[in-house]
C-alpha cells in the first residue's frame, strides 16, 4: 500500500507543540464563529446594532464576535446571538442527534 501524502497543513499541525496547538485550536474556533456569525449577518443583512437589539446584547459583544478580537464570551452571550440568527444547536453522542433548545434564553 502506497505511504500517504501528509499536506502543508499536516505538516504544520505536527511540527507544533502541545501548547502550540491547543492556542492554535482556540484561535480556528474563534474565527469559525466569527465566520459564522459574520455570514449569517452579511445573509440576512441585519447590522451590528439590530443583531444586538434582537439578541439583548450589547452591540460590543457582538462587534467582538465578528473581529475574533475576545475569547471570553459568557455561554449564554453567544446562545443569544446565534438564536437571534435563526441557528438551532444540536448535540450529538453516539450517532443520537438532540436538539438543544436555546429558546428560553432570548425570552430572559
Amino acid at each position: 500500500m502506497p505511504k500517504k501524502m501528509k499536506t502543508t497543513y499536516d505538516v504544520f499541525l505536527e511540527s507544533m507543540t502541545s501548547d502550540q496547538k491547543k492556542e492554535f485550536d482556540k484561535e480556528l474556533r474563534n474565527l469559525a464563529l466569527s465566520e459564522l456569525v459574520f455570514a449569517a449577518m452579511e445573509e440576512d443583512t441585519v447590522s451590528v446594532r439590530k443583531l444586538a437589539k434582537i439578541a439583548g446584547v450589547s452591540p460590543t459583544i457582538i462587534q467582538a464576535i465578528r473581529s475574533g478580537s475576545r475569547d471570553d464570551f459568557a455561554l449564554k452571550s453567544i446562545f443569544k446571538v446565534l438564536n437571534s440568527l435563526g441557528f438551532k444547536i444540536l448535540l450529538e453522542r453516539n450517532g443520537e442527534i438532540t436538539p438543544l433548545d436555546i429558546s428560553w434564553i432570548a425570552s430572559d
